[in-house]
């Protein structure tokens, strides 16, 4: 068997995989280095939010109901970037404590429409000074040229 050859069960020789490939990955792979900065972030508004009993993603969603209408699940799970699923998961525990009301749409039974109740509204309102905070803190780690394209830059691969 030569070097490199997968073996006779199929398992790839030493060359494939080696340390430099790894090396590769680590350096180069941009859905490495945006988990790695969305963790980071995470942790930062999660440890900001948590006096309000909020996560930055309960926090975001809590956001996106801030409108002046009932929000359709599937246009909430869009601007979300979240499968319906995950997004009906994520909701249970808000609904639960009262934050969320999700309501049949009037004009088709079938479908839910949510809103914010007016203790979500409330949390919210208290939470924002600590997500502002922490964005601003986040935004002159990066300086403000660099935070507006860092966003641009996201926004195209999403």
């Amino acid at each position: 068997m030569s070097k490199g050859t997968p073996d006779r069960r199929g398992k790839p020789g030493p060359d494939l995989l080696s340390c430099a490939v790894t090396l590769e990955v680590r350096d180069r792979c941009l859905c490495l280095f945006l988990q790695r900065a969305a963790r980071a972030a995470a942790r930062r508004f999660d440890e900001a939010l948590r006096p309000h009993g909020l996560t930055n993603g309960q926090f975001s969603l809590l956001m996106s109901l801030n409108r002046p209408l009932p929000a359709a699940l599937g246009s909430v799970a869009g601007l979300l970037a979240m499968d319906r699923t995950t997004l009906t998961a994520n909701l249970k525990p808000l609904e639960r404590r009262g934050l969320v009301r999700s309501l049949p749409d009037p004009a088709d039974a079938r479908r839910r429409l949510l809103c914010l109740s007016l203790a979500g509204r409330r949390l919210l309102a208290k939470a924002l000074p600590a997500w502002r905070q922490t964005e601003q803190a986040a935004e002159r780690q990066l300086g403000e040229a660099e935070a507006a394209r860092l966003r641009a830059l996201l926004l195209l691969l999403s």
